[in-house]
């Protein structure tokens, strides 16, 4: 949806209603599991690190995560937009404010440590 290199990444996801993780979480009552929002989240700030000129072919790595809470769940059907910003960056090692939404509501948000690395993992 947007990207700012090396700043922020906007995404947006549909969850169909016959995603298979939904099949197992739960049973009955189909939730979109919190680790797959953070790791989305994770995700769209790979996009605004990784599109750096000096970033081209490097792996963005999740390093850490602080601060996550989930507000809301999130079910099939929905539209989850998600925002992450790098908001501190030294080197190869970075953090970034995270936040996903549906229908303007907060589902997560979430602080997430990051580090890019070469493909051979070489900091």
């Amino acid at each position: 949806m947007e990207l700012v290199p090396g700043e922020l990444a906007r995404t947006r996801w549909t969850l169909a209603p016959d995603t298979p993780f939904l099949a197992g979480h739960f049973p009955g009552e189909p939730i979109m599991p919190g680790v797959i929002i953070v790791e989305a989240l994770a995700q769209t700030g790979a996009l605004a690190a990784l599109s750096l000129p000096e970033n081209r072919d490097k792996l963005a790595l999740f390093a850490g995560i602080d601060k996550v809470k989930f507000r809301r769940p999130v079910r099939p059907g929905e539209t989850l937009e998600m925002s992450t910003r790098v908001t501190r960056q030294r080197g190869p090692i970075g953090q970034a404010e995270a936040e996903a939404r549906v229908n303007g509501e907060l589902a997560c948000q979430a602080i997430l440590k990051f580090a890019i690395v070469d493909r051979d993992g070489a900091v």
